[in-house]
């Protein structure tokens, strides 16, 4: 079965902290660059990190310096490490492949607000 589940979004203030959790399915993870995207109220989907198979990581000037991404190839799961966030943080958190992106999952909650 074709998944993906996202995990660990909430509320958190201003220059907290917080680390999301995403669960693959192997067709999709195996092999491919992982990457996270997110959605804010009435904005496009962004992608904000990459990972490729390898462990090389990329992000958005945005997040940079901010956000750090990882995975774990044995348990096909890829995190998500973010700190200082800031309100325009505030969106829905998706992984999914980088190139031949395949069915969204729920994704999971982020709300920077004091």
């Amino acid at each position: 079965q074709v998944m993906l589940v996202e995990s660990g979004g909430g509320l958190v203030q201003p220059g907290g902290s917080l680390t999301l959790s995403c669960a693959a399915s192997g067709s999709i993870f195996r092999g491919n660059a992982m990457g996270w995207y997110r959605q804010a109220p009435g904005k496009q989907r962004e992608l904000v990190a990459t990972i490729t198979s390898g462990g090389n990581t990329g992000y958005a000037e945005s997040v940079k310096g901010r956000f750090t991404t990882s995975r774990d190839n044995a348990k096909n799961m890829v995190y998500l490490q973010m700190n200082n966030l800031k309100p325009e943080d505030t969106a829905v958190y998706y992984c999914n492949r980088v190139v031949r992106i395949s069915a969204w999952g729920q994704g999971t909650q982020v709300t920077v607000s004091s």
